[in-house]
């Protein structure tokens, strides 16, 4: 039986259970009456997000869901990182490659090796670490596209420098080599190029590896899983993020791949799940041990609650729009306002939160200001989400706020559109 004939009687018996007319529904989840009856009667097929809504609103405990977008599948036991790691573009900067041009680098830079490695208080190296911090806050107000040359040119660069180090600084440099590389992936993945960021992230690795840190490895497979999560691929990220979450691994790592499983238990509304995922990274993200880390801060540095701030993500993905806009209303209020990207990131999902509640004037408002600021920082990622507040907003078309801020979404939708 196809999905509207399964899914619409279901919806109907539900409802009929709750004691609820089909105006008193379509009030609550903020969808037309007409729509809503075209559904039941199994004449228009119910999007995921419709889905989830009536599930969460009906206490359906996920059937409802499941009826759309399918049961969550099982994670395969044992997976093994090396399936999940992409073969290696030729093109790409392999760490032995980079150790063989290593010294031709340091010419470039007027340097040789044997007078000039880096020691532990050598400005050089200090410098760069320098210009990793600036080109960080700069990707907060840059088009990744115009960073990553810069991005990559410094990787092989530092890289380089670690090859000719001395043996108290060597690890040191390949460790700043490999934060290069691996913020040289996000780049990519905000510049729409998932190929090269898993490409860059397995080279983070590899250089982490080099420099004595075994652990950035397991930090890129909550990088992959990332990437899975935004194709809607749940069931890989879950395992991705549960690969990265074993006990030998720094409490960060741990919380933030934490997080992540969150995002895909809440792509298929298991609620349960993401609520025990939530509890588990607010435990490892905010503990004494979280930050005991070398080098530059692993994941964002910009939400000041990273665990309120997903529950937030996830709570409209389950369907509670209302929770997560007050959520995100009070994280989103506290993000710098140097932080573009990022304010943008999680602003779009603010904005569909309070769209989906109904609150369509104050989500134009929202999004109109974002909108403003997305020329300055285009991003793959957060597109996804413009794309569906754009569908979301589309059942409010006789609103002069959504025709007023038509535009100015098309404008930025064109070019992923096209």
């Amino acid at each position: 039986m196809s999905t509207p004939l399964r899914f619409g009687p279901e919806l109907r018996r539900l409802r009929l259970e709750a004691g609820l007319s089909l105006k008193a529904l379509s009030t609550a989840l903020a969808y037309d009456k007409g729509h809503l009856s075209k559904v039941e009667r199994g004449g228009r097929s119910p999007s995921p997000d419709l889905a989830r809504r009536c599930d969460a609103f009906l206490g359906a405990g996920g059937e409802l869901q499941r009826l759309v977008i399918g049961p969550e599948p099982a994670p395969a036991d044992g997976a093994d990182t090396a399936d999940v790691r992409p073969s290696r573009d030729p093109g790409a900067v392999g760490r032995r490659a980079v150790l063989a041009v290593g010294t031709g680098t340091l010419i470039d830079l007027s340097l040789s090796p044997s007078d000039r490695a880096p020691s532990a208080d050598d400005p050089l190296l200090t410098s760069f670490r320098t210009q990793f911090d600036q080109l960080r806050m700069l990707g907060q107000s840059t088009s990744p596209a115009a960073l990553l040359p810069l991005l990559a040119t410094q990787t092989k660069t530092v890289t380089g420098l670690a090859a000719g180090a001395t043996a108290t600084t060597r690890s040191a440099a390949f460790l700043l080599a490999s934060r290069f590389a691996e913020f040289t992936g996000w780049m990519a993945q905000e510049a729409g190029d998932s190929g090269a960021a898993l490409q860059w992230t397995g080279e983070a690795a590899d250089l982490a590896r080099a420099g004595g840190d075994p652990h950035l490895g397991s930090y890129g497979l909550v990088r992959r899983a990332l990437v899975t999560l935004y194709d809607g691929d749940a069931a890989s990220t879950i395992t991705l993020a549960r690969l990265a979450q074993s006990g030998g691994l720094p409490p960060r790592i741990r919380g933030l791949a934490a997080q992540r499983e969150a995002q895909g238990h809440a792509l298929v509304g298991d609620e349960r799940a993401c609520l025990r995922s939530l509890d588990r990274a607010r435990t490892l993200l905010t503990g004494d041990s979280a930050h005991d880390e070398a080098g530059p801060t692993i994941g964002t540095t910009h939400v000041s609650d990273p665990a309120a701030m997903t529950t937030g993500w996830c709570l409209y993905d389950l369907g509670r729009p209302k929770a997560a806009a007050e959520l995100l209303d009070r994280e989103c209020g506290r993000l710098p306002s140097h932080a573009l990207r990022t304010r943008t990131r999680y602003g779009f999902r603010r904005s569909l939160a309070h769209a989906a509640s109904g609150e369509v004037e104050h989500a134009c408002t929202i999004a109109g200001e974002l909108l403003g600021m997305m020329p300055a920082v285009p991003s793959a990622t957060v597109n996804s989400d413009v794309r569906r507040l754009a569908r979301e907003l589309s059942r409010f078309r006789s609103s002069r706020a959504v025709r007023d801020l038509q535009p100015a979404l098309a404008q930025v939708l064109a070019p992923t559109q096209g």
